[in-house]
This record gives C-alpha cells, sequence and structure tokens, in this order.
C-alpha cells in the first residue's frame, strides 16, 4: 500500500493582509501562485515592535508594500532567508528601500559552485549581510531565532528555530501541501533524506512552511515524508527489474497519477533519487565510474542484482 501523506492543502487567506497565526508570528502571502508555489509565497513576520521577517519572496512591489504596511509603526531589524530560490531571496532589495536590516542566511546559491545559468528557479544574484551556519543563535527584542541547517531542496537550505514558541519555520524542506522538488545539481537527494532524518528527532510543536498552512503534527507528517522517498527508491529499483532503465523509461510508471505536465519537475525528483542510489552503491550506470554526471536517458542497473 502506498504511504499517504496527510496534506493540508486548506488555507484562508487574504493576498496582502497579515494574518496573526501566534503570538509572535503573522503571515503575508504573495500573490505568486503556482505549481510550485502554491497559493503564493508566505512572508512571516516576528515578535512586535522591534521585528524580523523571513522570506521577503518575490521581486514583487506590491507584496513588499503589503510588508512594510504590516509593521507600520515597527521597526524591521532583521531579515532572514531560507534559501535563494526566486520566490524567497528576491524581495530583500526592494525592502531595502525601508529598512537597513541587515539579511541573514546561509550564503550564495550553489554555495561556491559555478553558476548555471540554465538552473530554474536560482537567485545568483542574493549576497547574505551575515553568513550564518548550523545551531547559530540570533537574539532579537523577545524573540531568538536559531539556524538548521536543511539542505536537500537547496543547498544553502536553513530552516530558523523560535525557541519561544517551540516552532520551526522550515521554508521549502516540508511543505503541508506538497511533497518538496529536489532537482539536481542544487537539489541532492541523499542530503535531504538526511535532513528528514534530522528533522524526525527534532521535537518541535509546529511547522511554519513558506508554502501552504502550518503543519500541526510535524513529527508524524516528516516520517509519512521519509517514508515517501523510501517508497520512491524501491519504485526505481521494480523499474529496473521490468527493464525500465532510464529516468525518462520510468516516468509514466513511477508517476502515473501525476499531470503529464508536471513530467519535467518530476524527473528532476526521480533523477535526484537515482543519484542517491548510486552514491550509497544501489545502482550503477553502464559506464565508469559511476560518479559521471548524469541525466534522465542515462542507463541504469543495479549494483547487486536482486
Amino acid at each position: 500500500m502506498a504511504v499517504q501523506i496527510p496534506f493540508q492543502k486548506n488555507l484562508e487567506f487574504e493576498y496582502g493582509v497579515a494574518d496573526q497565526i501566534s503570538p509572535l508570528v503573522r503571515r503575508v502571502i504573495a500573490n505568486n501562485p503556482s505549481a510550485f508555489t502554491f497559493y503564493g509565497t508566505g512572508t512571516y513576520i516576528i515578535g512586535h515592535g522591534n521585528v524580523a521577517i523571513i522570506d521577503p519572496g518575490p521581486a514583487d512591489q506590491t507584496h513588499i508594500d503589503a510588508i512594510i504596511s504590516a509593521t507600520q509603526g515597527e521597526k524591521i531589524t532583521h531579515v532572514f532567508v531560507t534559501h535563494t530560490h526566486v520566490d524567497h531571496s528576491p524581495g530583500c532589495d526592494l525592502l531595502r528601500q525601508h529598512t537597513n536590516a541587515k539579511t541573514y542566511a546561509l550564503g550564495r546559491h550553489g554555495m561556491g559552485r559555478d553558476r548555471d545559468e540554465l538552473e530554474f528557479g536560482a537567485d545568483w544574484d542574493f549576497q547574505p549581510d551575515v553568513l550564518l551556519t548550523d545551531g547559530e543563535k540570533v537574539v532579537g527584542d523577545q524573540w531568538s531565532l536559531s539556524s538548521v541547517f536543511s539542505p536537500g531542496h537547496a543547498a544553502n537550505h536553513l530552516s530558523f528555530y523560535l525557541e519561544q514558541e517551540n516552532a520551526l519555520f522550515c521554508g521549502d524542506a516540508v511543505m503541508g501541501w506538497s511533497t518538496t522538488i529536489v532537482s539536481p545539481p542544487d537539489g541532492n537527494m541523499h542530503d535531504y533524506l538526511n535532513t528528514l532524518k534530522m528533522l524526525k528527532a527534532r521535537e518541535d510543536k509546529i511547522y511554519y512552511p513558506t508554502h501552504g498552512a502550518p503543519i500541526e503534527s510535524p513529527g508524524a507528517y516528516v516520517q509519512a515524508l521519509y517514508d515517501h522517498r523510501l517508497e520512491r527508491e524501491q519504485q526505481v529499483i521494480e523499474c529496473i527489474k521490468e527493464k525500465l532503465h532510464t529516468v525518462n523509461d520510468m516516468l509514466a510508471v513511477v508517476y502515473s497519477e501525476l499531470d503529464p505536465a508536471m513530467y519535467p519537475a518530476a524527473s528532476r525528483s526521480l533523477l535526484a533519487t537515482i543519484e542517491s542510489l548510486i552514491a550509497r552503491k544501489r545502482l550503477k550506470t553502464e559506464s565508469h565510474p559511476v560518479e559521471e554526471k548524469i541525466n534522465e536517458s542515462t542507463r541504469l542497473y543495479l549494483s547487486t542484482p536482486e
């Protein structure tokens, strides 16, 4: 029986309006809905008076104006970015017109990897003012946020833990409405599986993803996501046993219930799954070494016949 993930696809909100969703947390959703962003990017405002912003969102002046309106009479003192995709970080530049608050993130897109102009959705221009590492605490006015290294969706992905409410702002590492896209080269499934294992070991009370509704039982939800990824691995292995040796061959079988319009994105996650299996020596390619760069037409085989 397939793993059942308890997705939450209901979300009541109004674009441009800041909703108070907990004593310390407000959320404003950008009007950038898509198959990848759900209803849009949720920007979080932390605290009262002297506040922090998490993920200013896309380069959308209307959305930035909504953030400024929501914090009228207050001071933005910190701006945190979970990762450098175009629906998360470009709003920082527009926000700078209204605040001298520093930006905090793990680093630039790619984390030192050569720039790939064909990489979809990357914000190569963002450079944080303050570089964070895993486990660093930033203390504000009646709030504190600690960085949690959570790569997989992006190499420079951080989540942020709000100590006062035992809440985790999980960016795109976990989304309540869908599974997370893991697209190589910046996305890495082996890293993502390790991130899910790390999250399973935590005892956060609630998750606030950048897209979609809060996740109120995060432990069970992350377990379902992890089991789903292991199920995908087994599907790949079964495909190879059935003489389907490439990503292109496997797509319609592994994603039989998916709209074919989403196959390009699905192929990236499937490729990431295969890269992880190769790294763990469960699969191999025709040629050697197996560390060669693979793509959707690379022929794959079981490392050890089953």
